[in-house]
């Protein structure tokens, strides 16, 4: 009897049954595939020594917007898998949720800037992408990186020590994550999208109420 799990009281609601969970895979499967799609169609026309020829491009423009709602969605990822394995995970696997979040959102700022701003200083002021970026843009641009790479890398270290997602599937969300660090260049974020997809089947094909027994 001791491998099943507690049942759960009012005091202590099931959270791998809850309805937000039970979304955790068709949110995966939607970030992920959007992430790879938008990823592989800038691919031949991203180009890092021409920021305005990039961002006069239409389909690099509606790519960016498309991206913008995959990192929307990676938020609600977060928060919706780490409900799955909430009664697994611990302060930890909290933390690794949180360290997502916030670096999904601090990403997706600077992703917002690019795909609203920029593309408006192109059409009405190009030569200002021409000036040498320093200060707060800079510091903004690399905490940016850093935490959206941290955040999903310690949230696959923290599914990997919940033990509730297949091994595989947390190992590659830490190296999507890692990768991501370049997210907003393709092809870097195709990792973490591929990651997000397989999560998302195995949550499809794995009922949350299968969790609750340990």
């Amino acid at each position: 009897m001791t491998g099943l799990a507690r049942p759960t009281t009012a005091t202590e609601p099931n959270y791998s049954q809850s309805s937000l969970a039970r979304m955790a895979g068709p949110l995966a499967v939607a970030a992920g595939l959007l992430m790879i799609v938008v990823e592989l169609a800038i691919l031949p026309i991203v180009d890092v020594h021409d920021h305005v020829g990039t961002s006069t491009n239409l389909v690099y423009r509606i790519s960016g917007v498309v991206y913008f709602v995959a990192f929307c969605l990676l938020v609600l990822v977060a928060v919706a898998a780490y409900a799955r394995q909430a009664h697994k995970a611990g302060r930890f696997g909290l933390v690794g949720m949180i360290a997502a979040v916030v670096g999904t959102m601090w990403l997706g700022g600077d992703l917002w800037f690019e795909s609203f701003y920029v593309t408006y200083i192109v059409d009405h002021a190009p030569q200002v992408l021409e000036l040498d970026p320093g200060g707060m843009i800079v510091i903004g641009a690399i905490s940016s990186y850093l935490l959206f790479a941290a955040g999903w890398a310690l949230f696959g270290i923290a599914s990997l020590r919940a033990g509730v997602f297949p091994r595989a599937i947390s190992v590659a969300i830490v190296i999507g994550g890692l990768l991501g660090f370049q997210a907003l260049l393709p092809p870097w974020g195709i990792g973490l999208g591929l990651a997000m997809v397989w999560l998302g089947v195995w949550l499809i094909k794995t009922p949350a109420r299968s969790q609750a027994i340990a």
